[in-house]
């Protein structure tokens, strides 16, 4: 058995693990599908920051997400899952997001940049939940976006989150200077702000990676910064 095997094996365990934690939270702790949802949102994107490091093969990364896949979809069929689908809306963030983390691994593995990976699933992972419970907490300055009702704190806590998320990452990853790198992540936080919000239903697992990948392409093909970010 080959390492990128027995790492998948491995990571595909501590998902199971982890739809099991939060189907114990949901029956047995009696916490709220929103919470139980959200707390398996953000630990899978926690251990998705493992799949670069740990798995050097992006078939393997495809059949892992696609199991994850198949299991979501017969979840949603059957009612099974509650902790992720017994929600009060119509939503396919849930399938959405191991299609995206596959594409966004994809990028990551053809341009051999963490920052394709890293900076878009985390935002993804953190700011998304963030945005909702601090919306929810402090419903203040509602505002409308397609027909779908939006907060400006909500808001506020998505591109905080979001700025502050990828200027660590770039600190961490490159050698630009520290007004590049706030000029990079002040971008990022605000173009998925911006994604967030046309994101409904869902869809925002999308918008949100996919405008964090393009605003970062452009940045490094477009910009002396290509010098600095490595590739």
């Amino acid at each position: 058995m080959t390492i990128d095997i027995r790492n998948t094996i491995l990571l595909a365990g501590a998902f199971l693990l982890l739809f099991a934690i939060g189907e114990l939270l949901y029956h047995k702790l009696k916490v709220k599908a929103e919470l139980s949802r959200k707390f398996v949102h953000i630990l899978t994107g926690f251990l998705t920051m493992l799949f670069p490091p740990l798995i050097d093969n992006h078939w393997l990364v495809l059949a892992l997400c696609s199991s994850f896949l198949l299991i979501l979809l017969v979840s949603m069929r059957f009612g099974l899952l509650p902790s992720i689908n017994a929600v009060n809306r119509k939503t396919v963030g849930s399938i959405l997001y191991p299609i995206i983390v596959y594409g966004c691994y994809l990028i990551f593995n053809h341009y051999q940049n963490y920052l394709f990976y890293y900076i878009p699933i985390l935002i993804l992972a953190i700011a998304d939940p963030m945005a909702e419970l601090v919306g929810k907490s402090l419903p203040y300055g509602k505002y409308k976006v397609l027909g779908h009702t939006k907060t400006i704190m909500g808001s506020t806590a998505f591109f905080i989150t979001a700025t502050i998320t990828s200027f660590v990452i770039l600190q961490l990853n490159t050698e630009a200077a520290y007004t590049s790198t706030l000029l990079i992540a002040t971008a990022t936080g605000l173009v998925t702000t911006v994604a967030e919000g046309l994101g409904q239903k869902g869809y925002d697992n999308i918008t949100i990676p996919g405008s964090a990948v393009v605003l970062l392409y452009l940045f490094i093909k477009n910009t002396d910064l290509l010098e600095v970010i490595p590739n």
